[in-house]
């Protein structure tokens, strides 16, 4: 799994993390749904949890839970939509979550 990570995004997420020590992580929430109908979200974290692994960026760390992994495209984007304020996790076959806040955990 790869993830880009836009300009833009990379500088919005700076931004709001400045100060702060921790890592970003990709979460797959199925709170309150099956594990199939889970949502992708954005988190800041202290640390990554031991379940889960660092992913090849082309930037800033990023992890995502291990078991979570198979959610996803091999080929990811995290973006940010300046007309919608918010980040997207996309890949060239599909949007994620086209309008996800930073849930900044730490």
């Amino acid at each position: 799994m790869e993830i880009h990570i836009t300009e833009n995004a990379e500088k919005k997420l700076r931004a709001q993390t400045e100060g702060k020590q921790g890592v970003y992580k990709i979460v797959y929430d199925t709170e309150d749904c099956c594990a199939v109908n889970g949502i992708a979200m954005l988190w800041f974290v202290e640390q990554p949890e031991h379940t889960d692994s660092k992913v090849k960026t082309n930037g800033l760390s990023v992890f995502i839970e291990k078991a979570k992994e198979i959610f996803f495209d091999e080929q990811l984007t995290i973006d940010y939509a300046e007309e919608k304020g918010c980040f997207q996790l996309k890949s060239p076959n599909q949007y994620f979550n086209p309008c996800m806040s930073l849930i900044i955990k730490s």
